[in-house]
């Protein structure tokens, strides 16, 4: 396990050993199931983020293979766990947010059917008690969650020990995105503590619907055509990068082979070096993540020679103040391409900050979108070099949540199953600058990262000067 903030830790679920307490579970009751089996056809479409996460757990289980697909997260809580409110707290986290009403069916050549539950109400979840579960056998308890082409595919529950329990939840990466940490402490930490300290159940703040978002992007991505300037956009960007979309520098072994993933945590830049950083960014006309682009365009540089940099990076596609607390998966792609050879890092950086912001709007245009309208253009045979930057200064983080969740033991677990392609993560925090790497677990992969990692923080500190 890594500490990134304060207490709260991130690893993957094998780093997970709970010790011994007795573990109650939150499962569908059987009128929840039958209900959810019954639920009509809805109209509204995956996201294009849903429908990509159920067309890669279906290809790789055609070859045998198991796919990332669970986020996990905890948090301990003091004294015993009083199941009735517990069990409030999750039903009512539940009921307010329509994604947890979907499930979905992958027919005929590959078409997606969305089935929709009409009532929240009918979603019930119950108390079952599993007794002391072994910790060998913990990891295999957490990751029997069901799957993305089952409906109750997220799981919640305790492990009670004598002083404090700790609260977690499973939950399919088909109904979630970074926020869960924050939207669970809130919805289900906030409100069991009012009601077990004999207060009325919290005020919420509105929530919004990942329905109508996926709504929205199909009637916008519909509308698209070959001449749209954000299709052209996307077009010269791939055509630029051989007719594709950029792939990782280093090998990664053989993707046909199931490693599951292994994580890597390097800190990049201390706290001082941190705002000596940002203060060489901003004097050199970009912000702190432009400065990280261009320190993986050096460092990618390093490996391929290549003079110009082109990556991609996710970022959030929430528009109101309301889908900032909606579980939901609202995430798009933004292609970056700066000069690299002959340039200092201020015109990288600044060139990369240029790019970014320019093509902020591209993230609402999937590449899938994009080879509809121009089929010439072709996904990579390798995997993706996408590197997502994440400020815990800003939704869905802040300094406010990190205090709240500091001495609450904030876990946050990845399944460790094998992804469609490697995770890279820069995080600048309160007091540190770290990147976070998950990769196949194997010795090319953990070879390749570890150089990766290296190159990226000599490129940090080279802009500090130490």
């Amino acid at each position: 396990m890594y500490v990134v903030q304060g207490s709260v830790k991130i690893g993957i679920i094998q780093d997970w050993v709970p010790g011994s307490g007795s573990v109650v579970s939150w499962h569908p009751s059987p009128i929840s199931v039958e209900k959810a089996r019954q639920a009509p056809v809805s109209a509204v479409p995956a996201s294009p983020m849903q429908a990509q996460h159920l067309r890669g757990f279906n290809e790789f289980a055609a070859r045998g293979l198991d796919y990332s697909r669970l986020f996990t997260c905890s948090m301990d809580v003091p004294g015993r766990c009083d199941i009735r409110i517990m069990t409030y707290a999750i039903n009512a986290h539940l009921r307010r947010h329509d994604t947890y009403r979907s499930w979905f069916e992958c027919v005929d050549a590959g078409h997606i059917v969305r089935r929709t539950i009409r009532d929240p109400a009918h979603i019930e979840f119950v108390p079952v008690e599993y007794g002391q579960i072994p910790p060998a056998e913990w990891r295999d308890f957490v990751l029997a969650t069901p799957d993305p082409l089952h409906w109750d595919c997220f799981r919640f529950g305790v492990i009670q020990y004598t002083n404090h329990f700790t609260f977690y939840a499973a939950i399919d990466h088909l109904h979630t995105d970074s926020t869960l940490l924050g939207v669970l402490y809130r919805e289900i930490g906030m409100m069991y503590a009012a009601l077990v300290g004999g207060a009325a159940p919290i005020s919420l703040p509105q929530v919004g619907s990942h329905d109508n978002y996926c709504l929205r992007q199909q009637s916008y991505l519909s509308a698209l055509s070959s001449d749209s300037p954000e299709v052209r956009k996307w077009i010269e960007f791939a055509e630029n990068n051989d007719g594709t979309l950029p792939t990782f520098p280093l090998p990664l072994g053989d993707p046909s082979v199931s490693f599951g993933h292994d994580i890597l945590v390097e800190q990049l830049l201390d706290e001082r070096q941190t705002a000596q950083f940002e203060s060489v960014c901003m004097a050199a006309g970009a912000r702190f993540s432009g400065g990280i682009f261009a320190c993986v365009a050096l460092a990618q540089h390093e490996f391929t020679g290549a003079e110009t940099y082109y990556g991609i990076t996710p970022i959030s596609t929430r528009s109101t103040a309301a889908e900032s607390v909606t579980m939901g998966w609202f995430v798009g792609w933004v292609p970056i391409v700066a000069p690299v050879a002959a340039t200092s890092f201020g015109e990288t950086a600044r060139a990369a900050q240029a790019s970014f912001d320019l093509n902020t709007d591209l993230a609402r245009v999937t590449f899938d979108r994009v080879l509809d309208l121009a089929p010439w253009l072709r996904m990579p045979g390798q995997a993706l070099a996408m590197l997502s930057y994440m400020d815990a200064g800003i939704p869905p983080f802040s300094a406010t949540l990190a205090a709240q969740l500091d001495g609450l033991n904030a876990s946050w677990y990845y399944d460790g199953r094998p992804r469609a392609h490697p995770l890279i993560t820069v995080g600048r925090f309160f007091d540190k600058t770290l990147m976070l790497a998950l990769f196949p677990n194997n010795p090319i992969a953990r070879a390749s990262v570890a150089r990766y990692a290296e190159a990226m923080k000599s490129a940090c500190i080279g802009v500090v000067g130490a």
